[in-house]
Formats: structure tokens, C-alpha cells, sequence
């Protein structure tokens, strides 16, 4: 295992069509991530901080122009071959690239994993109605639930959320018990930044370092460890938390949460306490893999979310960054 983790090391993610695009290492891992003992191995504190400095080795790499031989035009495995394209349909027409240059004009995998959307192509839905909250990121549901107590057995099947957990035993935490949670999914495929889903004033960011490669054991049959387990991973995996205080008094505080999984080692923070943000400016993004990101509100808060048709957890159809995600109503 530790060979072959190595030989990844100088090895940027090449394209596949399997729900592991672009997860070598989990690849490995994969089957050893669903059994009793894997979910005892992947929690420990010690193999976590080797994976931390390990992934963030491989960070560097894929930080470099080194890392720019996948972005080819190989039929199959390139990032710009005719597999690539078919998963990214419209890709040179909704991201700031140039087609004519080597790479496309990016510099490593990493400028590639974090290219942005051109201009006018994610709009921000009703910028100046505080009602309206926006998706944060490119992302399908996965899973909505209100009245989260505040701890919950979360490793059991039904995952359920417990908001001392994803908010990191935080003081703020008391404010969100019993308040309500959209989850939603990021696919390896999609855009990866990540935008503030309402106005307001960020309130507090904080960084957790977490768990890499931890999935509940009793999900045996999930292809593309650990897509089933997002529920679970949003209160043990490495994440970002960042506090907005919203201008719409019906919504006051309310956080984003995002959560990396697998290779994702690097959640990245860009905004700073006391900073105003408008709906659609930049939170942050993630860095070299697949995520996953929760929005949490207060009890109280009137949100009903709008998931465009889609069931959450079974369809994965991406509902656009900046489009409506919930509308807000007046508390009293």
C-alpha cells in the first residue's frame, strides 16, 4: 500500500468514467474504508496527521507544472479528450480558458481544479432580495433535515446529524440546536469554489483538521467509497466552517460548512472576520478532489428549500452555483 501510495505521489489524477475519477488513493483504499476495522484505522488521530502531510506532499506536486501531462487530449484518460468533454459538455464556452494553448492555458492540475466560470455564466439569482439564498456551490442534493439535536448517534445507518459534531463542539453551536441542514454534493467534474448563499458579514471561519478516509462500516456496497457516508462525514472529516451573519433579520447567523473527502485535503478559506460579502461573492474552494458542503440554519428560521424536482441522495443532476436554493419567510 505505502509503495503504491508513493508511486502517486509524482502522478497527477488521470481521467476515468468510474465514480472514482480522480480519487487514486481512495482507490486503494476503498474496500478497507467499509470494514469494522478500517472505520477504527481511518478515525485514529495519528494515521490521520500521515495522511494530512502525505496529502499535502502530493498537494505540492499537483501544484506544479509537472502535473499538466492529464491535461491532454487522450481519448479516454486526458481531461480534454472526448470522454472528459462528454462529462464536461461546454467546457472552453463556461470556464476561463484558452482552447489554443498548451493546457489550456492552465499552469497545474490544481489552476485546472479551480478554474473559475466565465463571466455572466452563474448569475446570482435576485441579487437584492435577502429572501432568496442561493447555492453556494455546483452541487446536487443529498440530504435536508430539521430539528438536529444537538449530538444524535450519527454512525449508525440512518446518519443522522448532530450539530455539536459538524460545528466542531463549538460555543455557536448552542444557537443552530434544533435548526435545519441542506447537504449537497460536488462532484470530481464540477466547479469547486464555493460562494456565499446570502448577504451579510462573515462572523467567524475556522479550519478543522479531520478525517481523510473514514466511511461508516456498514455500508458494504457503496462503488465509490465514501459518496453514501456524507451525512456521517460532515461531523469527522477535515472541513472549513465559516459563520455569515446575514443581513436578512429573518435568517441572523447562519453557516456554511464545507467538507472535504478523500484526497481532498485542503479546504481554503479566502474570506476573513468582519468581511462583507454580497450573494455570490467567493467563500473559499476546494482543492484536488470530489466534496461535499452543508448550509445550516437557526430554529426558527422559516427556509424552504427548493431542490428543482430532485430527490435528495437519489438524483444527481447539479443545480447551478448562485441559483435559488431556499426561499426565507418572515417569522412572524
Amino acid at each position: 500500500m505505502i509503495l503504491i501510495i508513493d508511486r502517486i505521489m509524482t502522478k497527477a489524477p488521470e481521467f476515468n468514467k468510474t465514480g472514482l475519477v480522480g480519487f487514486p488513493i481512495n482507490v486503494i483504499l476503498n474496500w478497507p474504508m467499509a470494514t469494522t476495522a478500517g472505520f477504527a484505522a481511518f478515525l485514529n488521530d495519528k494515521i490521520n496527521r500521515l495522511f494530512k502531510n502525505i496529502l499535502n506532499y502530493w498537494g505540492q506536486f499537483l501544484s506544479s507544472p509537472d502535473s499538466c501531462y492529464v491535461l491532454s487530449k487522450d481519448p479516454q484518460h486526458g481531461w480534454f479528450g472526448e470522454d472528459a468533454m462528454e462529462a464536461m459538455p461546454d467546457f472552453a464556452k463556461e470556464f476561463k480558458c484558452n482552447p489554443e494553448a498548451e493546457y489550456y492555458g492552465f499552469k497545474s492540475w490544481d489552476d485546472f481544479f479551480t478554474r473559475e466560470f466565465r463571466r455572466g455564466i452563474r448569475p446570482v439569482e435576485s441579487p437584492d432580495d435577502d429572501s432568496i439564498v442561493v447555492n453556494a456551490c455546483e452541487s446536487a442534493p443529498f440530504k435536508i433535515s430539521k430539528g438536529v439535536k444537538k449530538r444524535d448517534y450519527f454512525w449508525i445507518k440512518k446518519q443522522w446529524y448532530s450539530m455539536d459534531f459538524i460545528l466542531n463542539m463549538s460555543d455557536l453551536a448552542k444557537q443552530f440546536y434544533g435548526g435545519s441542514i441542506y447537504q449537497a454534493f460536488l462532484s470530481a467534474t464540477s466547479y469547486h469554489r464555493w460562494h456565499s448563499p446570502v448577504s451579510g458579514t462573515i462572523y467567524k471561519t475556522e479550519l478543522v483538521d479531520g478525517s481523510y478516509y473514514s466511511q461508516t462500516h456498514n455500508i458494504k456496497d457503496d462503488p465509490a467509497s465514501p459518496n453514501m457516508s456524507q451525512g456521517y462525514l460532515a461531523q469527522v472529516a477535515a472541513r472549513g466552517i465559516v459563520y455569515i451573519q446575514a443581513d436578512n433579520p429573518d435568517i441572523g447567523l447562519m453557516c456554511f460548512v464545507s467538507i472535504g473527502m478523500s484526497e481532498v485535503s485542503s479546504n481554503d478559506i479566502t474570506v476573513k472576520e468582519g468581511d462583507k460579502v454580497k450573494k455570490g461573492d467567493q467563500l473559499g474552494m476546494f482543492h484536488f478532489g470530489g466534496s461535499t458542503h452543508c448550509l445550516i440554519f437557526r430554529p426558527g428560521v422559516r427556509v424552504e428549500f427548493n431542490t428543482r424536482g430532485q430527490t435528495p441522495g437519489l438524483d444527481t443532476e447539479n443545480i447551478p452555483v448562485n441559483s435559488l436554493i431556499a426561499k426565507i419567510y418572515p417569522s412572524n
